[in-house]
């Protein structure tokens, strides 16, 4: 598919998704919510495809917000349609991948910018970064998980402070809150993105997968995240790859994962 506010790109077993929507701080209006859909949907099913960076085009922002222009006409129950529809097409479809993503936070990430950043499973940052929520300006709050993921991220403390004073904070602040794990350079962004995707990527597959859920689990009301581990670590003992990865250890040798 070709597309008109994205930019896909390979790099051997590594996807880049970059928001091209520069001009425009790389907001997230209805269209590039509906490209980025499908191409993490196409991403996740894609054999070829071990992890997704995403990014956005341009030193100046990952996404700076959503299009605010679009709000402008809806009522309340056009409202709540439009927070499922991102939920339930992206944000949640990101943090419930079976592959990991990873967040190059670049310049500003504010709003729907910051709550994209969240619903990956890593976030690195450049230290121009400035991040927030700053809906409650707009007599709004967030609505594509701000309020939930940002919690679970850096507490309920900080998070209420965020959230109700609408303050930016450096990616510095970031990095000590445990939002983000790594503060680079821009320069250096990229590279130190590619370098922990890598690693990630020369582990087993399947079992990538399975933590995630495990971990996700954590997180999911009604869910018992021991036995979604128990369950997982079962089925571990029943791929491929762990007998690959024994045999390899057996051996003194690099494992070779197939994601059988």
């Amino acid at each position: 598919m070709e597309f008109q506010n994205l930019l896909i790109a390979n790099k051997e077993r590594i996807q880049y998704i970059t928001i091209n929507r520069e001009s425009k701080l790389n907001a997230l209006n209805k269209d590039t919510l509906a490209e980025l859909h499908t191409a993490f949907a196409e991403a996740f099913q894609n054999p070829d495809v071990g992890g997704i960076i995403i990014t956005g085009a341009g030193p100046k922002a990952f996404v700076a917000g959503a299009d605010i222009s679009e709000f402008a006409a809806l009522d309340v129950e056009g409202g709540a349609q439009l927070s499922r529809k991102g939920h339930t097409e992206v944000f949640d479809l990101i943090a419930n991948g079976n592959k990991p993503v990873i967040a190059a936070v670049n310049g500003f990430a504010l709003g729907g910018g910051l709550e994209l950043a969240m619903a990956c499973h890593i976030r690195i940052a450049s230290d121009n970064a400035k991040m927030g929520l700053p809906e409650v300006t707009l007599g709004l709050m967030p609505g594509y998980g701000g309020t939930q993921r940002l919690t679970q991220l850096v507490g309920k403390g900080k998070a209420m402070e965020m959230i109700l004073t609408a303050d930016m904070i450096t990616a510095a602040d970031a990095l000590q809150y445990g939002l983000v794990t790594h503060v680079t350079t821009p320069e250096e962004l990229l590279i130190k993105v590619e370098e922990i995707l890598n690693k990630i990527l020369t582990r087993a597959p399947l079992a990538l997968a399975a933590a995630i859920r495990c971990i996700n689990a954590a997180y999911t009301d009604g869910v018992n995240g021991y036995e979604t581990e128990i369950t997982e670590f079962g089925k571990s003992f029943g791929t491929k790859d762990f007998k690959e990865g024994v045999a390899a250890f057996m051996e003194k040798r690099k494992a070779e994962f197939k994601g059988e």
